[in-house]
């Protein structure tokens, strides 16, 4: 699995980058945000991996939180890659945050391929998921997002548990859950 690439740019449009890597030249996927801080000749993309019957592609990020968006949504039944590259294109992880905190689902609606029917199941879906997104790096961790799916196993709502994590200090999955659970009983 390709989690990430160090190269030279050999081509770029808006939606797409040619990345040359120690002679190999990959086609990454790209949102428009990424696209916009590409000015050197070489660059640092975090990659998303999707392996399917008929291709591989490969979708490159400048941000870790852009990744963890495009993650995000791609977890939602009916959101396939197209889509949730549109949704980091058009907004970024603080103003998606900020768009699921505040329930707008017309402002969701302004992407393309986005209909009322999908804006209103991502409401649903991703509730909490702001509080991920504006945390950044610590809940890209493994031990971090695994600890979340845990809890979440277990009945607990998912701000309930991104709120608990955020007062953890413990770096394995293991001590995440148990200083976490002490934190849900609180609620």
């Amino acid at each position: 699995m390709i989690v990430g690439l160090n190269g030279n740019i050999d081509y770029k449009e808006p939606n797409k980058v040619h990345l040359e890597v120690s002679g190999v030249i990959y086609e990454v996927f790209i949102s428009l945000h990424t696209f916009s801080t590409l000015n050197s000749e070489k660059v640092k993309l975090y990659i998303n991996h999707i392996i399917r019957e008929d291709a591989q592609q490969l979708y490159g990020f400048a941000q870790k939180s852009e990744k963890t968006l495009f993650e995000g949504m791609l977890k939602i039944n009916g959101i396939g890659p197209k889509a949730a590259l549109a949704i980091c294109s058009t907004f970024t992880p603080e103003q998606f945050a900020g768009i699921i905190s505040s329930k707008d689902v017309n402002a969701l609606k302004k992407v393309p391929g986005i209909g009322p029917k999908s804006a209103a199941r991502i409401m649903v879906e991703l509730a909490g998921f702001d509080a991920v997104l504006l945390q950044g790096e610590s809940f890209t961790t493994s031990a971090s997002s695994e600890a979340l799916m845990a809890l979440e196993s277990l009945g607990f709502k998912k701000e309930q548990i991104v709120t608990a994590l955020s007062k953890c200090s413990g770096t394995d999955t293991p001590t995440l859950v148990k200083e976490a659970l002490k934190q849900l009983q609180k609620f």
